[in-house]
């Protein structure tokens, strides 16, 4: 999961992106992020809400309406989320989040080169150690699925 500073949400009135593009950090290449249809909503009724135009960030912190939030502050948001609903920030945070939801579209797809593209990943190798998963058992799915 990237985080909101990442890049700016632009919808113009009566659309909705599918998916949120940002630069990946270590590589500097453009990751999809794939919006469910109840968080497309809640983007829509929060853009409503926060009077947000085109080009305006999705999230700003705290330096102003035109900067955007930092990975900290985002990583201090999800923490406070995260101990909202009992459970211990200590032991989640912004990463595992990410890793969790490339962990589950495996289990329930059995398809790496997907969840490959969606982490951004150049090599599948990466991925695998990513997923902890063995690499004749992952090229073995992967052999099995046409992308």
């Amino acid at each position: 999961m990237s985080s909101p500073s990442d890049s700016r949400m632009s919808l113009p009135p009566g659309t909705r992106r599918i998916a949120q593009r940002s630069d990946k950090k270590k590589t500097g290449r453009p990751v999809r992020s794939e919006l469910s249809e109840q968080t497309r909503q809640a983007v829509d009724d929060y853009l409503k809400a926060a009077n947000k135009k085109t080009g305006d960030f999705l999230f700003t912190g705290r330096r102003g309406p035109d900067r955007n939030m930092t990975t900290r502050q985002y990583a201090r948001l999800v923490s406070d989320w995260i101990g909202s609903v009992g459970l211990d920030p200590r032991l989640f945070g912004t990463h595992s989040l990410r890793r969790t939801k490339a962990t589950l579209i495996y289990r329930r797809t059995g398809n790496l080169r997907a969840v490959q593209l969606l982490l951004g990943h150049t090599k599948i190798e990466s991925t695998v150690r990513y997923l902890g998963i063995e690499v004749d058992d992952a090229l073995g799915i992967a052999e099995q699925v046409d992308v």
